[in-house]
């Protein structure tokens, strides 16, 4: 009788070690998604629960990028242009055929993965400057289809896109909308964290170290190429529905221009090029600084380029390496004052 009780309380033990693992995982965000709450409400104005939103959605767009860029290693910058299909898809679905918000977004994602298997077909035979310039090119051309097609308002623009409801209740101000992409946001970067621990996140970075000795181990490089190109797609698909739908609801191709490519690339870069937790804040830092200078956009390009290559050369780990240094740095400073207190 008493050697059949370990036995039987062993799986209860090893089941309550799991949840209570599961458990301290999911309590920062739980915390994170609380402090968020009454966020906009210290807000002192609608421009600035604007300025909110757009963070927001930045968020979503500089982690969707980090994923293909930072975790599998490839080299894009086309990535401004998969915001773009997913914005206009979700804008047409909307009013063309009356979806709602809810169908529009993942209607938008879907097509826009459909378009980031597409965007990823030409890593499998080119990498580094030469991937760059081919999705250059295609962000050019998604730009200029854009603009030559009446159907979609041409130069002219796309208007008079709905805001999204819940349940008959309009979510038309900034600060209604604030509700509608912080739980986007949030969610997008944990499922970006859970994706890093796992199988496929592991096989995305060794892909990113070196694609030959990946291939060697048996890892499918064009499925793992493909699979990072789709999924951060879909990230980008959900924030170009987010931009569309926020008030006023209107929409240009001027909004998906080198300027903006070069933006969301600084984002990453300086956040730390892998580092999910630096691309947040990344995000922050450029959305902020972009809209303090935003009288001076003709030299914007050149002010986040020259950033750009700053940061490349000379804190090339960017915001989130120097972060993982302070931590490792701290570790070792508190190891060895615990071996003299020891001694």
């Amino acid at each position: 009788m008493t050697d059949d009780v370990p036995a039987e309380s062993a799986p209860v033990t090893e089941g309550a070690m799991m949840r209570a693992t599961s458990a301290r995982r999911l309590a920062p965000w739980l915390i994170g998604l609380v402090v968020m709450i009454p966020l906009p409400w210290f807000a002192f104005n609608d421009y600035q629960r604007f300025l909110l939103d757009v963070i927001l959605i930045n968020v979503i767009l500089a982690v969707g990028l980090n994923i293909v860029k930072g975790f599998a290693g490839q080299v894009t910058v086309g990535h401004i242009a998969l915001m773009a299909i997913g914005a206009y898809t979700s804008a047409v679905l909307a009013t063309k055929f009356g979806a709602p918000f809810w169908i529009a977004l993942p209607g938008a994602m879907l097509v826009t993965a459909i378009a980031g298997a597409i965007v990823g077909i030409p890593s499998f035979r080119l990498e580094g400057a030469y991937l760059a310039l081919a999705t250059l090119g295609l962000a050019e051309s998604v730009r200029i289809f854009i603009s030559a097609t009446d159907y979609l308002g041409a130069s002219v623009g796309y208007s008079d896109i709905p805001a999204p409801d819940l349940f008959g209740y309009p979510l038309n101000t900034f600060l209604r909308y604030y509700y509608v992409a912080m739980p986007l946001a949030v969610a997008g970067v944990y499922f970006s964290f859970c994706m890093l621990r796992s199988d496929v996140g592991r096989a995305f970075q060794a892909l990113r170290e070196d694609p030959i000795a990946a291939g060697a181990s048996g890892i499918n490089v064009r499925k793992y190429k493909s699979l990072a190109f789709i999924v951060s797609a879909l990230y980008a698909g959900c924030a170009g529905s987010l931009a569309a739908h926020m008030t006023p609801g209107f929409l240009h191709p001027n909004n998906y221009t080198i300027v903006e490519m070069v933006t969301v690339l600084l984002m990453v870069v300086l956040g730390g090029i892998g580092h999910i937790w630096g691309g947040i804040l990344g995000a922050i830092i450029v959305t902020i600084v972009s809209d303090l200078t935003r009288d001076y956009y003709q030299y914007q390009l050149l002010i986040f380029g020259l950033v750009v290559v700053l940061t490349v050369m000379f804190m090339p780990t960017g915001i989130g390496g120097l972060i993982d240094r302070y931590l490792v740095t701290r570790g070792f400073v508190k190891i060895r004052e615990a071996r003299k207190h020891a001694a």
